[in-house]
């Protein structure tokens, strides 16, 4: 595996591997690797020929009281992890790299109607500064295919309107969401748990659980279902920001019609904010 650290680097194996008629993948991270993010690598594998990882920790996305500096940085394992998952190039670029102008550049990536709701509006700016550092790396690798996990639903929603809106040909797909053998959704972040946090946090997936088991056995009570899933996390010592059915296309409110749904939730566990989402498609 290559170890790039410059845009110029980069570009001129992506050119060389065009030139031999190869199918580029992308798999954006922001380091600390674990078994969800290699399951991501894999999908890019089975896509495409040659595999680029991106480790950058992107400042731009860490809202005003997120600590940029105090993400988990663990470079020499995730360089392990990535040669043993067949990663063909690591680009990891420092910060002046990709914002040679500075965090103030003039040029941000919004995507109205998505970037303020659910997560954006508990974390204001996120959606901005990860939309523009994903359409800079695409700026740089020019990807036919870019994987992203279905955990980070809204996400991947945000960044399919930007490729569609941008006109970016480039494949985007999403990878289901990998969970620990008690349901937890993995995330670097599953760490900062403590000991009590840690065997609670499965209640988050088991009301989700509940809530697409309600909506597949017909009932429409939304609002109720909702409130339930609200009230069940509160129950399991957690500070809900929100339990929600959405729809599963474009994140609005859906109606009678709508059948391809996500339900999505959000709270703190201590001072550890978990996410997770489960699909179900009513048709």
């Amino acid at each position: 595996m290559q170890t790039l650290q410059t845009c110029e680097a980069v570009r001129a194996q992506i050119r060389a591997w065009r030139t031999a008629g190869m199918r580029i993948a992308l798999v954006p991270t922001m380091g600390n690797l674990h078994a969800g993010h290699l399951s991501l690598l894999f999908a890019a594998r089975e896509r495409a020929d040659r595999v680029v990882a991106s480790i950058s920790v992107n400042p731009l996305q860490f809202s005003p009281g997120e600590d940029h500096t105090r993400y988990p940085r663990t470079p020499e394992e995730d360089e392990r992890l990535l040669i043993e998952a067949h990663c063909d190039l690591l680009f990891a670029p420092s910060v002046e790299e990709l914002y040679p102008a500075g965090g103030g550049q003039a040029t941000r990536v919004s995507i109205r109607g998505l970037h303020d709701i659910l997560c954006g509006q508990f974390r204001p700016g996120h959606f901005d500064g990860m939309a523009t550092v994903v359409a800079k790396l695409f700026g740089v690798v020019a990807p036919d295919v870019a994987v992203f996990g279905e955990k980070d639903f809204q996400q991947l929603v945000v960044i399919r309107r930007m490729t569609l809106d941008l006109n970016m040909d480039i494949d985007i797909v999403g990878a289901p969401t990998v969970r620990a053998a008690d349901g937890l959704a993995l995330s670097s972040r599953n760490r900062y748990l403590s000991v009590e946090e840690r065997a609670r946090a499965p209640l988050l997936h088991g009301a989700l659980v509940s809530a697409v088991a309600r909506l597949d056995a017909g009932d429409n009570h939304y609002a109720a279902i909702e409130d339930d899933g609200w009230k069940a996390l509160q129950e399991a010592q957690m500070r809900p920001d929100y339990f929600l059915i959405r729809s599963a296309d474009d994140l609005s409110i859906p109606g009678v019609d709508v059948t391809h749904l996500v339900v999505l939730a959000a709270a703190r566990s201590g001072s550890t904010r978990l996410i997770d989402n489960l699909r179900i498609d009513l048709r």
